[in-house]
């Protein structure tokens, strides 16, 4: 393993990014000094507090710094499909190249991603494993062509391909040793963000149901309602119980029990747009937070939630269907809610005004309020 891999390594387990220059210049053999260097400023620069985009942005600027490809690509490997996709392609195809996927089997970045060994070649038409395939769809010339893994845990998760270099000369193996420590060092920042984000969402997602939890929520609303304020629109926030939740549980136990929150939360996730935000408020209950939408909005939004939940399959681990229904509530700020604490009350309340009366039902801010004034005018006429 080369050192600057080990100086990774410790980099990544410790939290700290403390590769020294000795370890990149063990790595990268004979190479000038300005390339040592720039292989110590990656080490520098690919801090485990980066983002998958800014790790992708340093390692752009190196690569075309050190090694001046005319084409060149950072592809990741799609777990679902086991094709590569390009997350970064920097070449005058670029917008094609990203289009297009390559199945694990084909071409020199398949074997590099299937095999997990870098290669140099020189010249493409000498060797039988280069496919013509992506060149004929894009219209791009190939001649040589350099490829490297990049590799957490001994897994491959991507590999790092360069096309050509500016000047016609092909690649050599200075550059490839060149390639390869890059690649770790992208591969080791790629893991970290990911475990980074993999962390940050264990904070914020509900276990049971995946959504978030209505820690995060107080937050997400909190954001919600200072935008809503600032550009002048409204915000509707919606409150749902699911009904005689105690019977269920009582009834077929607790395991079915978390399977129809679980379901109740795929219901309302798949039924919302991509700006909404979803959270298990506790217990049975769950929000959903509408940005730019008013109460018609919201009303409209939750009787297509209810009809897709009352139509869904729910059924207890024994089989036997549940029919299940939804108590709602909704405000919208600022139209009957002036602030976030209001917003969150009547909301709140809305939804308890239907659970105490028919359950199975829906009720908004609006509807207590003309409730309150119509009691209001009642007592007035009595007193006369």
């Amino acid at each position: 393993m080369p050192a600057a891999v080990r100086g990774m390594k410790s980099f990544r387990d410790d939290g700290g990014c403390t590769v020294s220059e000795q370890d990149v210049i063990d790595s990268a053999g004979g190479n000038s000094t300005q390339q040592l260097k720039t292989l110590v400023d990656i080490g520098k620069a690919l801090s485990p507090q980066l983002s998958l985009d800014e790790i992708y942005q340093v390692t752009m600027e190196k690569v075309s710094q050190l090694l001046k490809p005319s084409s060149w690509s950072l592809m990741i490997v799609d777990e679902t499909t086991h094709e590569l996709r390009f997350d970064i392609a920097v070449s005058s195809v670029a917008d094609k190249l990203k289009t297009l996927k390559i199945p694990m089997d084909e071409g020199i970045s398949g074997y590099v991603a299937s095999h997990g060994e870098a290669l140099l070649v020189p010249d493409v038409s000498k060797d039988e494993r280069f496919s013509k395939k992506i060149d004929e769809e894009v219209g791009f010339e190939t001649s040589s062509i350099i490829c490297v893994p990049l590799k957490t845990q001994n897994k491959v998760i991507g590999v790092v391909q360069l096309v050509n270099v500016l000047g016609q000369r092909p690649f050599t193996v200075d550059d490839l040793t060149i390639l390869s420590t890059v690649a770790d060092f992208t591969a080791i920042a790629i893991e970290n963000s990911r475990l980074v984000d993999q962390v940050k969402e264990l904070t914020i997602i509900d276990d049971l149901t995946g959504v978030y939890n209505a820690r995060h929520f107080q937050k997400v609303l909190d954001y919600e309602v200072e935008r809503a304020c600032r550009q002048r629109t409204e915000l509707s926030l919606v409150f749902i119980d699911l009904d005689h939740f105690k019977t269920v549980n009582d009834t077929y136990g607790h395991e079915t029990g978390n399977v129809l929150l679980r379901g109740l939360a795929q219901t309302i996730k798949t039924n919302k747009r991509l700006v909404d935000h979803v959270a298990r408020y506790g217990g049975d209950e769950f929000v959903v937070l509408l940005p730019d939408t008013g109460n018609a909005g919201a009303l409209g939004m939750i009787n297509n939630l209810r009809d897709k939940i009352r139509n869904a399959d729910f059924r207890s681990e024994t089989g036997e269907k549940i029919d299940v229904t939804i108590s709602v509530g909704i405000a919208t700020y600022p139209t009957n809610a002036p602030d976030k604490k209001t917003l969150v009350v009547r909301a709140d309340k809305a939804m308890y005004a239907v659970k105490q009366s028919t359950r199975d039902g829906v009720k908004t801010a609006f509807d207590l309020m003309r409730g309150a004034e119509q009691e209001t005018g009642s007592q007035g006429e009595g007193d006369r």
